[in-house]
């Protein structure tokens, strides 16, 4: 018997969208992450080991059956959205329990009680990691910066590489660009892999890792970003002059107008500031949580009294439910990572050797420190800012949207997708 011509097409679109799925899921990290099955199964499973931390502020028993701490799909989508009237998503809560970032920034705020943000300015820094491959999808993302922000205000951008720039790519950069920029050579000791490493045993792990279709699973050169990233970009001599940052990467997009973030860091008190959250790949942090849980047990007094433990642990601690920041766009105060409490915790996570042995990215890292280390409300979702990188992005919506002059579509917006991690930032503020 045939097929007939209508079910031919859809055999046909089938095919096409599956394909696709591959494709995006052995090319894109984060977009395997969020669609394995790994991950979709432990969405409902939950999974790791079974010990309290100090500083949390939840109970140490599992939330749902069969020791499950991770929400059903179905649990995240019920959340009913309202928006304030700036078009900010909500979650059902009182005034008093709302997110920071819905409350807005007053329109006097730059022209009123402060001074304009052309005549003020934060100690902030642009850092761009990149090699001279990436000049294009570099010179893309820093045109997009200068014509949506810094052309107004100026800040320094520095890049770094673990080879000198060549002359094009400095002249391509500086010709953008009326903002000072300084080119940095990374030192060879932060960018390679370490003596000490047992490399049999890393080449082992990257074979397996590569055997099993894990994204970056098999590179080295990867590693050492997501090490460098960790633990010392923010030690580079070009960056000690500077409190914040801003990370940006080759080849993403920056929807908005914007005022100074970096106002709103200094002024606010925070720390971190991040537009996109969802879980990691588990495949490439098999050991992490149990690494965490054991620094922190040796280590309860540099855990911060009011952490945010419960945006990375359903449980209280007992299990990680694999949210993090996704560190490719990243606001922060370089105190942060400098301070005692980081600089330790990672020297701790650089001994176990799990960037190399596993694949420990820094968006994880980063995201359990700054939970950790920093209090709660010194966390802040930027959500005025518009920003994409493949294939996930944020898109302010409502009043936002139009103060900003957003060109993105509001519709194509990764906040209430049912991984994303938005949902247990919320609840840090808004749990009776």
């Amino acid at each position: 018997m045939s097929v007939s011509t209508p079910l031919r097409y859809v055999f046909v679109a089938l095919a096409v969208l599956i394909s696709l799925h591959y494709l995006l899921s052995f090319t894109n990290e984060t977009y395997g992450s969020a669609t394995s099955l790994d991950n979709i199964k432990q969405q409902f499973t939950g999974a790791e080991t079974n010990i309290n931390l100090p500083g949390n502020t939840a109970g140490g028993s599992p939330l749902s059956h069969n020791g499950a701490a991770n929400p059903s799909h179905d649990d995240v989508a019920s959340i009913p959205p309202s928006h304030d009237s700036a078009g900010d998503i909500l979650p059902p809560h009182d005034d008093a329990a709302r997110p920071p970032y819905n409350t807005p920034v007053p329109e006097d705020y730059y022209t009123g009680a402060h001074p304009s943000p052309v005549g003020r300015k934060a100690n902030a820094v642009f850092v761009m990691l990149a090699r001279n491959g990436d000049l294009e999808n570099a010179v893309a993302s820093i045109k997009q910066m200068e014509d949506r922000f810094n052309k107004k205000f100026k800040y320094p951008y520095v890049f770094l590489n673990e080879q000198p720039f060549s002359e094009q790519f400095k002249a391509r950069i500086t010709t953008i660009t009326d903002s000072p920029v300084e080119f940095g050579l990374i030192p060879h000791d932060h960018w390679f892999q370490p003596d000490w490493i047992d490399e049999t045993r890393a080449s082992a792990a990257r074979a397996e890792m590569q055997k099993n279709n894990v994204i970056y699973g098999g590179s080295l050169p990867y590693r050492n970003m997501c090490r460098y990233n960790s633990g010392f970009f923010y030690r580079h001599e070009l960056l000690k002059p500077f409190k914040y940052y801003w990370r940006i990467e080759p080849d993403v997009k920056f929807f908005c107008d914007l005022d100074d973030p970096f106002l709103i860091m200094e002024d606010q008190n925070k720390m971190y500031g991040f537009t996109i959250s969802l879980p990691e790949y588990p495949a490439t942090i098999p050991t992490l949580w149990n690494t965490v849980r054991e620094f922190v047990v040796a280590n309860p007094d540099l855990v911060s009294p009011d952490n945010a433990m419960d945006f990375l642990s359903d449980d209280g601690g007992e299990t990680y439910n694999r949210c993090h920041f996704w560190s490719n766009f990243e606001i922060a105060n370089l105190d942060l990572w400098r301070g005692e409490s980081y600089s330790k915790f990672f020297d701790f996570l650089d001994e176990k050797g799990g960037f190399y042995y596993e694949r420990w990215g820094d968006a994880p890292v980063h995201s359990i420190g700054a939970a950790l280390f920093a209090r709660k409300d010194q966390i802040h979702f930027f959500g005025d800012i518009g920003y994409r990188h493949e294939p996930f992005q944020h898109c302010p919506q409502g009043e936002a949207h139009k103060k900003g002059k957003c060109w993105c579509d509001p519709e194509q917006n990764f906040d209430r997708e049912w991984y994303s991690c938005l949902n247990k930032y919320d609840a840090l503020f808004t749990k009776s």
